[in-house]
């Protein structure tokens, strides 16, 4: 058995040539050894609107968003949802969906898997 601790600063943030400026993009599941769900943190810079709209249509991955700090804005199905710390929402594959913030920054846990199939990661998004 093991035990596995460590800050969120701990995991390096991508800094490859799809970096987003003022959003730092931390591989939570590499970072903390994990195999069986992807998970990523995502903080965003205040006045941050580069994240990208995206679905999971193509490979059929629920997400689970988690805001561990601050807040922001989802736009899906044609509104915004503003979320705040501690706000929990799931997204099945087909929404279409992207995340600003306005006045404040914040902290996003991102958790994602495909039901009733075996998690594999994406070779894109390894290292």
């Amino acid at each position: 058995m093991s035990i596995l601790v460590k800050h969120v600063s701990e995991i390096p943030a991508y800094a490859g040539e799809h970096a987003i400026p003022g959003i730092r993009f931390r591989p939570a599941r590499q970072g903390m050894e994990i195999s069986a769900w992807g998970m990523n943190v995502i903080e965003f810079d205040p006045g941050t609107e580069g994240y990208p709209q995206h679905d999971h249509a193509h490979d059929g991955q629920e997400e689970l968003y988690v805001v561990l700090e601050g807040s922001l804005v989802m736009e899906a199905e044609g509104t915004e949802r503003v979320l705040r710390s501690g706000d929990m929402v799931r997204v099945t594959p087909d929404v279409t969906r992207r995340f600003i913030t306005r006045d404040e920054g914040a902290t996003l846990l991102a958790l994602g898997g495909t039901p009733g199939a075996a998690y594999a990661p994406d070779a894109r998004m390894a290292g």
